[in-house]
């Protein structure tokens, strides 16, 4: 785990159950000032304090800025055509998407002031679209976000891709076999992408057999 005021300038989040003061909390101790909410569909069911309306005024009073993405970089796209036969999200169409693309320069356009955090609803990142769609793009633009995770602990981007490594299990057995050191970056880029695959058919929003569209 890293610390804040690393030098990280880029974090992501998920409001999980948390309650306002507890979410708050996690991201003044990243110094965050700005929020950008990429969820496809901005509100809570459970927890109205996440809803649009009331997080992008509770942040204002803190002096934090919100901006709304999750029209560019949110996990259920309206468009058919990003999704598989089965009907699964396939984040690697998403990710080629002239929207998405926008949506990353916007994110990380303010990124020479202070930290910026972006949100959406699980608390893991390997649960979410923001920590198997999102975070391999910014890691590919140098970029590699943070997580904040409940009770305040900051996971690096390559401290997640370690798990996601070991809960797919791909590359055991060569990632930590006896000719690990003889993998080339390219090798490791390779099983990672796959890593990446796997836990996206898990994860990815399919759309509900009774419908035709999103």
């Amino acid at each position: 785990m890293t610390t804040a005021g690393s030098g990280v300038r880029l974090f992501s989040v998920g409001h999980s159950n948390h309650d306002w003061p507890t979410f708050l909390a996690l991201l003044q101790q990243a110094g965050v000032t700005a929020l950008a909410d990429v969820r496809s569909s901005p509100y809570s069911r459970w927890l109205p304090h996440f809803n649009k309306g009331p997080l992008e005024s509770g942040l204002r009073e803190q002096g934090i800025a919100y901006v709304f993405l999750g029209d560019l970089l949110g996990g259920r796209p309206t468009s058919r055509m990003l999704y598989d036969d089965e009907g699964y999200l396939d984040y690697e169409r998403m990710r080629a998407t002239t929207g998405f693309q926008r949506g990353l320069e916007q994110l990380t356009r303010g990124l020479l002031g202070s930290p910026v955090v972006f949100l959406c609803s699980e608390e893991d990142p390997l649960d979410c679209h923001r920590g198997l769609m999102i975070a391999p793009a910014l890691a590919a633009l140098g970029f590699p976000p943070n997580h904040l995770r409940k009770d305040g602990f900051i996971e690096t981007n390559g401290e997640m891709e370690s798990r996601l490594l070991r809960e797919t299990g791909v590359g055991a057995g060569l990632l930590d076999g006896l000719f690990a050191a003889m993998l080339t970056e390219e090798d490791r880029r390779a099983l990672l992408t796959e890593a990446y695959r796997q836990m996206a058919r898990r994860k990815a929003y399919r759309i509900p057999e009774d419908r035709d569209t999103p």
